[in-house]
């Protein structure tokens, strides 16, 4: 297993003691400050209840929390009728996060020496580039509810920092079907049935907000559309036993990893298959135990005009997988720890690169417009393109272990660690390790007050990001990615 370098670690130091101060200094004011909170503003309105009857902590869903959202944001008596509401309720939630942090990576800096007239800049060295100050993280416009009995709805537009919006979650449920619990369909754009969910987790830095196991693609791989932590544009069957102990999920996705207007393979699918079992521990509460399976095909080539690949045009499906195992241990009423592995395996063209030849690979995030295989843009499987010999099939397999400790519902501690390790490259000849990502997280959440109109939380976080040979390179040398975030952060909504 590869570690961080004693080198590296003294760098870290001084982060590690500033925030371990930071944290004795906030623990105690947080204790003593420590009094009852109330639920999440848009459906606490509604219904009444506390916080703690649905989450962890916000926004981390407990079985309760689970159990509501299986049942199409229903309890399942009179007053989940719209008719009941009184009409003030806006089933509406605005969640914003300013934020200060410290952001530390490396770069490929110009010296200056050696400056010639084909060479401007001189020569280049890998130096560490550290900033902080204060920033913004986007906003969401969260808003949900019942149209009718067990028929419901979810909406959520969201911006980034610049005001650029999207709508990140949009989608109709008809639930119970038939008197049936066992019969829930919804469509849309939603996020896929993880039972760690990436949408609910409380991480804020670049990469502790997400997790990496559900993103994983192995250096030089053209498959975006295996990302489970992304919302996806598809239909999905959920059944689940009136106690919600026992719950299976098979959603038909199209394989365009969330992005709408057919801009991609318009006509490849892929299907996302769950089941998880609990069983009530007595006084350890509720543990779960579950399995998935992400499987599907999508396109590796793109019609083009005048050598631009056209949108929709998507043919050439090839095929991959992500399976895994997932579990929910819950040590009394304050500690749990989830984990979840995964083994992902990609067909041959997409470990050559081929794949997303429209969208945003390798362009930054922008549209490729240019000839595909050109600078900026994947390359294209046109007819007669043939692998070379030393292509194979990648594979690879990710670990992610969060672990809780709820003091409160008003504050928690989280701790991450993230293990994702290549099995095979797609290419003979490379080196085993590359690409294989070490991740740390650890995070203070502490909500001051969340009434039933608005809620606060103060976050501390800090985490560590390390992978092998994506760095930045100089002449001959690629090095490790190896960054590091400071984060505090007020997280409110209303």
């Amino acid at each position: 297993m590869h570690v961080l370098s004693r080198s590296s670690l003294r760098k870290l130091v001084p982060y590690a003691t500033s925030f371990l101060s930071l944290t004795l200094v906030l623990i105690p004011i947080i204790i003593v400050c420590s009094r009852p909170a109330n639920a999440l503003p848009a459906f606490a309105r509604k219904y009444g209840l506390r916080c703690s009857a649905c989450h962890e902590t916000w926004p981390i869903l407990n079985n309760f929390g689970l159990k509501f959202r299986d049942n199409g944001y229903q309890i399942m008596n009179d007053r989940d009728a719209p008719i009941w509401q009184n009409p003030s309720y806006w089933p509406v939630t605005f969640r914003i996060t300013p934020i200060w942090h410290r952001y530390s990576d490396l770069a490929a800096v110009d010296t200056y020496t050696g400056v010639t007239a084909a060479n401007p800049y001189g020569t280049s060295a890998i130096e560490r580039i550290t900033s902080s100050g204060f920033d913004l993280s986007g906003l969401d416009f969260h808003t949900g509810g019942t149209l009718y009995k067990n028929i419901s709805f979810y909406v959520l537009p969201s911006s980034d920092s610049t005001a650029a919006f999207h709508f990140e979650t949009v989608m109709a449920r008809f639930d119970n079907l038939f008197n049936s619990p066992w019969l829930n369909i919804k469509m849309g754009r939603f996020e896929l049935n993880n039972l760690l969910s990436e949408k609910r987790m409380v991480g804020l830095t670049a990469n502790g907000g997400i997790y990496q196991t559900y993103h994983f693609i192995p250096v030089g791989d053209g498959n975006i559309f295996g990302q489970m932590g992304d919302n996806q544009l598809g239909m999905e069957y959920l059944g689940h036993s009136v106690n919600d102990r026992t719950r299976v999920s098979a959603a038909l996705l199209s394989s365009v990893d969330g992005n709408e207007n057919l801009t991609l393979g318009a006509n490849s699918y892929s299907g996302f298959f769950t089941f998880d079992q609990a069983i009530d521990a007595g006084k350890w509460d509720v543990q779960r135990v579950g399995a998935y399976a992400f499987v599907g095909e999508a396109a590796t080539y793109y019609k083009t005009s005048g050598g631009v690949p056209i949108p929709g045009s998507g043919v050439g499906n090839k095929g991959f997988s992500r399976v895994g195992v997932t579990t929910q241990f819950y040590f009394g009423p304050h500690f749990d720890v989830n984990f979840v592995t995964q083994h992902g395996e990609d067909n041959a063209w997409f470990g050559q690169g081929y794949g997303d030849a429209v969208a945003t690979n390798g362009d930054g995030g922008v549209t490729c417009t240019s000839t595909a295989g050109s600078p900026g843009c994947p390359p294209n499987n046109t007819p007669g393109t043939v692998l070379p010999a030393t292509a194979r099939a990648p594979s690879w397999n990710g670990y992610t272990v969060e672990a809780r400790y709820v003091y409160s519902p008003q504050l928690i501690f989280i701790g991450v660690f993230e293990a994702e390790r290549m099995q095979q490259q797609g290419t003979i000849g490379t080196p085993q390790n590359l690409g294989n990502i070490n991740n740390y997280n650890a995070i203070i959440r502490y909500n001051p007050f969340m009434t039933n109109r608005a809620g606060l939380a103060l976050q501390a976080e800090f985490n560590v990001f390390h992978q092998v040979g994506t760095g930045p390179t100089v002449g001959l040398i690629t090095a490790n990615t190896n960054t590091n975030e400071l984060l505090l952060g007020t997280d409110f909504d209303f």
